[in-house]
């Protein structure tokens, strides 16, 4: 008996000694990075951004993997099931990991079981932006027009569900508007809506919306954050722009599937710190409007569990569904 615990205990070590050695080695082959929005949009901007530094800090290619739909839920999905292998990372954003769950009735994937919380990487408020040929200069004007016209103004979004949907959908029911919801398949086909006309207001991301703001191809009436943008200080905030309280945030954040070893989950993490502590690559987030958090994993957990009960609210009491 006592010779068969002491085989156990030393195939234990080896299984634990086993598990370090591949952690030290990790990354020994490119990792898939699976982005489930369109190129374009702010997730892809920003993932390649930090996707490249990755590859330069670990000595391995991190190679995107664009995978669109569904609010961002078909590549959630495919990041689920992937191999816990170290592999496979996951680039999403609050519209998928805390609002999506919420929404439909069947994902195909659970979310907090199939994916391990890995880092928010950082928040971005929204803009409330509209093409210039809608004849308002500020968001008062913008609800007076559309209350003159219900069910005639049209709006863009990322996708049903996404974070621009439903920040959408908190504007329409504040302020009692009537208007038209067109999905797009991500924010970057959503925004080039809104450039070309097809549609007349969208939420759009700071980093997304500031170079075409500047150019005036598009007017940005609102800031969706408690406080104004240094990139874009003119622009008031929801709240001053007459929504009490209005404050909402696209969140970026890494997952790998769960079951991944948790020695290559703190090393991505720690990896990402470094990455973010850059001097070069903070200047470059923070000029794209972006708010650098680069969490723990246990503080993301925490956050994701907040925020998704702060939009399962938002979800249940607009009544708001997905087929």
């Amino acid at each position: 008996m006592i010779r068969r615990r002491f085989g156990m205990l030393v195939a234990l070590l080896c299984t634990l000694a086993a598990g370090g050695v591949h952690a030290q080695a990790w990354p020994a082959k490119p990792v898939r990075v699976i982005i489930p929005w369109a190129t374009g949009g702010s997730t892809d901007s920003l993932g390649r951004i930090i996707v490249q530094r990755l590859s330069e800090t670990l000595g391995q290619p991190f190679v995107v993997e664009n995978r669109a739909g569904a609010a961002g839920t078909i590549g959630h999905a495919l990041a689920a099931k992937a191999a816990p292998d170290g592999y496979t990372m996951l680039i999403g954003t609050n519209s998928t990991f805390v609002m999506a769950p919420h929404l439909y009735k069947d994902l195909g994937y659970d979310n907090d079981k199939s994916l391990a919380p890995v880092m928010l990487i950082a928040r971005s408020p929204q803009t409330i932006a509209v093409h210039p040929s809608v004849p308002v200069k500020t968001l008062r004007e913008f609800v007076e027009f559309t209350r003159k016209r219900p069910g005639q103004v049209n709006f863009s979004s990322a996708g049903n569900g996404a974070t621009s949907h439903m920040s959408t959908e908190m504007f329409r029911n504040v302020a009692k508007l009537e208007m038209v919801h067109i999905p797009y398949k991500g924010g970057g086909p959503s925004f080039l809506a809104l450039l070309s006309g097809e549609t007349a207001l969208s939420f759009v991301d700071v980093i997304t919306v500031l170079e075409q703001a500047k150019a005036g191809r598009v007017r940005v009436l609102a800031i969706t954050s408690g406080q104004r943008s240094p990139l874009m200080p003119e622009v008031p905030t929801a709240s001053e722009a007459g929504l009490p309280g209005f404050d909402t945030h696209t969140s970026f954040a890494v997952f790998m599937p769960a079951g991944t070893p948790r020695e290559i989950v703190v090393r991505l993490n720690g990896a990402l710190v470094k990455v973010l502590a850059e001097p070069a690559m903070r200047e470059r987030l923070i000029q794209q409007g972006m708010e650098i958090v680069a969490s723990s994993p246990e503080e993301f957990a925490a956050y994701q569990k907040r925020e998704s009960e702060k939009w399962g609210r938002v979800v249940r009491e607009n009544r708001i569904t997905i087929e």
